[in-house]
């Protein structure tokens, strides 16, 4: 499935970043990275994060220009925390020549502190 390109692209791209991130994250053939910053608070913190994650829904112009709904900053436990997600080949060894196809893409979703962007 490849979508051509402009606005239906891009709400391609959207609609499949807002599935894997609000789904199980990994069900669609992507992967969930916590950093270090994010795992020295204990799991408790990063379950928090994760799901704060999964139900992040305030994108504005500012902090999705694009549409894509690829980042996202957020609060727990008073630490502000990003995500963000990235677009690899299905080897994850290269970008993807084009995040609208799911089977040509891995997506990755990376949360970590402010701090370590």
């Amino acid at each position: 499935m490849t979508i051509i390109d402009g606005d239906k692209r891009i709400a391609a791209i959207r609609d499949l970043n807002d599935d894997f991130r609000r789904g199980t994250l990994a069900r669609h053939g992507g992967h969930v990275v916590l950093t270090r910053g994010v795992n020295a608070f204990g799991p408790g913190f990063a379950f928090a994060a994760y799901d704060a994650v999964r139900k992040f829904d305030a994108f504005t112009d500012d902090n999705d220009p694009h549409g894509e709904h690829d980042f996202g900053e957020f609060e727990v436990e008073g630490r502000q925390l990003f995500w963000k997600i990235d677009y690899y080949d299905k080897e994850t060894e290269h970008g993807s020549d084009d995040p609208a196809d799911p089977d040509k893409t891995m997506r990755v979703i990376t949360i970590m502190l402010s701090e370590e962007y």
